[in-house]
């Protein structure tokens, strides 16, 4: 094929995805024009839109706490199985204003304990089996004691609504933006066919469209980032929580101690393993959990505001980001 030959065949292909890519914009643009038309007043527009954002949000709620105790690789655990175990959530309970919670035992081969749910049924804390191998009994109290706090706060909930509706706003600005995206996909590729460069990305449609994806994905990333940093204030409001029942804030930091060497890993792979540690201040930003050292410090400080205590293990000279979903 001569070169006048394929410049006329890519300038057809590119007329072609140009119409495309427009005519699809179009449909959106009047798929939205028309649910623009046929909106009810203003104040009763916003508060659909709020109610929408905050159903969305809580059915995630809900169906990712009943898929997290559907997942669990262990079994709820009656009072007559483990009294003692009983005994010890129902005292911390009682001191605290939290409906009891359901008690579940897995098999993780991870020392760790999280509480999912709250609120008028109580919730569900999950607590490892290792635990009780690896903890004194003051420290596995320390640890109920900040994974009740989660559930007096009802953090799970606060937490997952505000994610949830920062996603929702991101979503509806997508949504608004989509014809804009569209048409400028097309007018990117449709350019680059013309030119005779399928692939060149370069040109200021390509730019344009780059630019306002890029706002879109910042919009996640911010509402990400809000959701997360609410998660690792509420960590330090449990740990506080945690030291003002038990009256031992040493208590939970040696536990975090202790979980954190049993799940950090030493051998000659750890680079590559889920636990390792990490510098880096973006990972830090996205982390649930603020890292032990900074939350073993104030502990430490709050122990010695108290008065003397017993000694409070060091750590590791790193940072350590929070781990997961799964809370301590």
């Amino acid at each position: 094929m001569s070169r006048l030959a394929f410049r006329a065949a890519a300038a057809v292909v590119g007329v072609a995805l140009l119409a495309v890519y427009l005519t699809a914009a179009l449909f959106v643009a009047d798929l939205l024009r028309v649910l623009w038309a046929a909106r009810p007043d203003l104040p009763v527009l916003l508060a659909l839109l709020a109610a929408a954002a905050l159903g969305s949000a809580y059915l995630s709620y809900r169906l990712g706490t009943a898929q997290i105790l559907a997942n669990l690789e262990g079994d709820r655990v009656p009072r007559e199985r483990a009294p003692d175990l009983h005994r010890r959530v129902d005292s911390l309970a009682a001191r605290m204003d939290v409906a009891r919670p359901k008690l579940y035992v897995t098999d993780a081969r991870a020392p760790n304990a999280f509480a999912v749910g709250g609120g008028a049924d109580g919730g569900a804390l999950v607590i490892d089996r290792s635990l009780f191998r690896l903890l004194a009994p003051r420290e596995i109290e320390a640890i109920f004691a900040h994974e009740l706090a989660h559930l007096e706060g009802n953090d799970g909930f606060a937490i997952a609504m505000a994610d949830g509706i920062g996603r929702s706003l991101v979503g509806i600005a997508t949504v608004v933006a989509l014809p804009a995206l569209l048409a400028l996909s097309g007018l990117a590729a449709a350019s680059a066919w013309i030119r005779g460069r399928p692939g060149d990305r370069s040109g200021p449609f390509a730019r344009l469209h780059r630019a306002l994806a890029g706002a879109l994905f910042a919009g996640f990333v911010l509402a990400t980032l809000v959701a997360r940093s609410r998660s690792r204030k509420r960590e330090f409001a449990a740990d506080d929580r945690a030291a003002e029942v038990t009256g031992d804030p040493v208590a939970l930091a040696r536990a975090l101690r202790r979980i954190e060497r049993a799940t950090d890993p030493t051998w000659s792979f750890a680079p590559f393993s889920t636990h390792k540690r990490t510098d880096e201040a973006v990972e830090r930003w996205l982390s649930t959990h603020p890292s032990t050292d900074e939350r073993v410090e104030r502990l430490r400080e709050r122990a010695e505001a108290q008065g003397p205590t017993r000694r409070i293990p060091a750590g590791p000279s790193r940072t350590t980001a929070g781990r997961g979903r799964a809370r301590r």
